[in-house]
């Protein structure tokens, strides 16, 4: 199998990954054969699987925005996957062109398009790091230079978490996040969720053959990772629900979404 230009050496082309599995339903180019055969085994068990995708998508632009408005001018963007339209540093810089933006993901090839997408914007930045390791990722966020942690940020732990078995404990992750932010950060939070579509859950879950551990979890669990941070309305809802702006908001029909999400403030 040839390697793209854009896929750095040493990345395993054979082996699926969550960031271009998630950039091919966006319909992105980013991705290999391996990623593409994951998504559409994942369609076929759920056709409506990209709907999903635009989804949460659509609930990370508008979570910027809401953040940017209570005015956040830094954001740490972890498990960011492969930028695409509608990346955070383009929402938030359109409303304060001097808004800091930094990606975190654990997969090279999300790490280096972000690279070279970002090239020549000194506001922005993406580097290599492990959501399990919070003290190892956040030493690397600080090393850059992007972030300043004396000021609030806007946390974003979006379509990452589900990714997090129960033994590695997600929700202690991001207390450990919450605990190196000061007061006036936020989080935003989405995730898969058996709340609506048990069924549609299971069957991803048991039949997926991509090799990657996702796990669903039900809106107790979801809420209690929002632990220290208090909820802004209208608390952790379906991802169309929450603050939908317009029609086009609308990727899913509410009652059917496969994914929750929220938003919460460090007082």
């Amino acid at each position: 199998m040839d390697r793209p230009a854009w896929a750095p050496e040493g990345v395993d082309m054979n082996r699926a990954s969550p960031a271009r599995m998630y950039d091919a339903l966006l319909g992105g180019s980013h991705n290999f054969e391996v990623d593409r055969q994951a998504a559409a085994a994942g369609r076929e068990l759920v056709p409506d699987l990209p709907r999903l995708a635009l989804s949460n998508r659509a609930f990370l632009r508008r979570a910027v925005r809401f953040m940017a408005d209570a005015g956040i001018r830094q954001f740490l963007d972890v498990g960011s996957g492969i930028p695409t339209a509608g990346n955070v540093h383009e929402v938030a810089q359109a409303i304060d062109p001097a808004t800091r933006v930094l990606y975190v993901d654990i997969d090279p090839v999300a790490v280096g398009h972000a690279a070279s997408i970002l090239n020549g914007d000194e506001n922005a930045g993406a580097v290599e790091a492990d959501l399990r390791k919070p003290d190892e990722l956040l030493s690397r966020a600080r090393a850059t230079g992007l972030i300043d942690f004396d000021r609030p940020v806007g946390l974003l732990l979006v379509a990452v978490l589900h990714l997090l078995q129960d033994e590695e404990h997600p929700g202690d992750m991001v207390a450990a996040l919450h605990a190196a932010l000061p007061a006036g950060s936020h989080v935003a939070i989405s995730h898969l969720s058996t709340a609506q579509r048990p069924e549609a859950a299971a069957r991803i879950h048991e039949e997926s053959t991509s090799g990657i551990g996702i796990r669903f979890r039900d809106r107790a669990a979801i809420t209690e990772m929002f632990t220290g941070w208090e909820l802004v309305e209208p608390g952790v809802v379906e991802l169309p629900l929450w603050r939908p702006e317009s029609e086009r908001d609308l990727h899913e029909t509410p009652g059917r979404s496969l994914g929750l999400a929220g938003v919460g403030h460090k007082a």
